[in-house]
C-alpha cells in the first residue's frame, strides 16, 4: 500500500472516532508515520484528504451494504438484505469504522460547523433514501407490498431507524442492541407485505 492510501485509510478511521474538527493534521502524520512533506506531496489540505476519504468511506459503504442486491427478485427482500447487510457488514465492521458510521459521526458534527462538507454527506443519505423509496414503490407496484401502505412513510421508517441503530451502536457498542433494532425494522418488513 502506498502513503496516500495509508494515509487515507488512517484518516477515516480517526474521523470515525474523532471527527473531522478533531482530527489535526498532527493526529493523522502520527497514525501514518509520514510526514508533513509527504502529507502534502499528495493532498492540498484536510479538505483535499476529507474528499477522498469521503470517497474511499462511499465505496467501503457500497461494498458491503449492497452485496447481493443485485441477486434479489423480490425487492423487499432487498430492502430486508440492505437492512441486514447494514447490520453485520457494515456497522459491525471496526476495523474501518472503529468509531461507527463515519457518515453519522461527520454529519452530526459538520451540520453547523462546515455546511459545504456536510451537503456532500448529506448526498449519501438522500441517495439511501431513494434506493429505499425506489424499492418499496417497485415493492407496492408489483403486488408485494400492501397498497393501504405508504411507501414514503415506510421509507422514513426505515431510514430513520438504520440512522438510529447507528447513533446507538456508535455510542455503546451494544451488538445484541443492534440486532434488535434492525430484527425489529426487518419484522415490520414482514408485517407490512401482502
Amino acid at each position: 500500500m502506498n502513503l496516500k492510501d495509508i494515509i487515507i485509510d488512517e484518516t477515516l478511521k480517526l474521523f470515525s472516532l474523532k471527527g473531522y474538527n478533531n482530527t489535526s493534521i498532527h493526529n493523522i502524520l502520527a497514525a501514518t508515520g509520514a510526514s508533513k512533506g509527504g502529507f502534502y506531496n499528495h493532498f492540498k489540505s484536510k479538505e483535499d484528504l476529507f474528499f477522498q476519504v469521503l470517497e474511499k468511506a462511499r465505496k467501503i459503504w457500497r461494498q458491503r451494504n449492497l452485496e447481493g442486491l443485485d441477486k434479489v427478485k423480490n425487492p423487499l427482500e432487498g430492502v430486508e438484505l440492505l437492512l441486514r447487510n447494514y447490520k453485520d457488514r457494515y456497522l459491525k465492521d471496526s476495523s474501518s469504522f472503529p468509531g461507527g458510521c463515519i457518515f453519522i459521526t461527520l454529519s452530526v458534527e459538520l451540520n453547523d460547523q462546515n455546511p459545504i462538507l456536510f451537503s456532500e454527506i448529506d448526498k449519501g443519505f438522500v441517495g439511501l433514501k431513494q434506493m429505499i423509496r425506489r424499492q418499496l414503490d417497485e415493492a407496492q407496484r408489483t403486488g408485494a407490498l400492501r397498497t393501504c401502505i405508504d411507501p414514503k412513510m415506510v421509507t422514513e421508517i426505515l431510514f430513520n431507524g438504520m440512522l438510529g441503530a447507528s447513533v446507538c451502536y456508535g455510542a455503546g457498542k451494544s451488538a445484541a442492541d443492534l440486532d434488535n433494532t434492525i430484527n425489529a425494522l426487518v419484522a415490520y418488513l414482514h408485517m407490512i407485505k401482502n
